[in-house]
């Protein structure tokens, strides 16, 4: 009898601290779509530049000797290692200061709005002047429950939270999708916003579409939470189980 009572004791104790499974219906994305449904994106992605953004403007044409004053590089070009090209900081006013021309408020613009911008203000100087930009500081941090959080560079124009999370190795099975937070910053002003990855709607939500230095983050959930109670007192059920296990051995070895 005293046998089973500490055997039944010993399994009593290792189930309390064994975490409840996840409900499915809390890990599928998009779970209310339906098959060849169209949903229409009410908020296009658009990169707009911020303060402190580094931006890389290339203006080139025809006639290289006109287009060379227009482009900054740092260092010489010796032994086949070309100069490395400048880039544009976006200071605490909005503007870069560009060659020749002098100060350009960009910030609030688009690359598209920028070039257009500066295709204006060199209209006297080149003739159909051929200008690349990119922004060279896009990243992305994605925290909480994901299998990698971090931060990530951008090497296009825009990224999806979905995206995003691929980087980071998709939300783990502790994570809550249907209320990630997602932090973002417009000239030291913070916005929080909040998006249930659990519903199709949530393309539609202004931040589906990240933009430069936003940060994602997933909560726990409820299994999430108790586990990380339960890892509070890992050592104490450990020591538990090997006092009752180990009793229950002498006991038998006894008899």
């Amino acid at each position: 009898m005293i046998r089973k009572k500490i055997i039944g004791a010993s399994y009593f104790v290792l189930a309390c601290f064994i975490v409840s499974c996840t409900p499915q219906k809390d890990v599928v994305y998009f779970q209310d779509a339906n098959q060849f449904e169209t949903l229409i994106n009410e908020n296009p992605a658009t990169t707009k530049f911020k303060v402190d953004d580094l931006v890389s403007i290339h203006v080139s044409t025809l006639d290289p000797e006109a287009s060379a004053p227009f482009n900054l590089f740092r260092g010489a070009e010796e032994g086949g290692i070309r100069a490395e090209q400048v880039n544009y900081l976006v200071d605490k006013n909005g503007e870069i200061d560009f060659p020749v021309v002098g100060k350009i408020k960009i910030v609030g613009l688009s690359p598209s709005e920028t070039r257009n911008l500066l295709r204006e203000k060199l209209a006297d100087y080149l003739k159909d002047p051929i200008i690349n930009i990119r922004i060279r500081n896009f990243t992305v941090t994605v925290l909480g429950s994901v299998n990698r959080p971090g931060t990530y560079e951008v090497n296009g124009e825009q990224i999806t939270i979905m995206e995003a999370l691929g980087l980071a190795g998709d939300i783990n099975i502790k994570g809550r999708r249907d209320n990630i937070m997602v932090i973002r910053d417009f000239d030291g002003t913070k916005v929080y916003n909040r998006i249930n990855l659990n519903q199709k709607d949530a393309l539609k939500s202004p931040v589906y579409y990240l933009t430069q230095n936003d940060v994602v983050y997933v909560e726990p959930n409820k299994s999430g939470k108790t586990a990380s109670n339960l890892d509070q007192r890992a050592s104490i059920a450990v020591s538990i189980i090997s006092v009752l296990v180990t009793s229950t051995v002498v006991l038998l070895t006894r008899n």
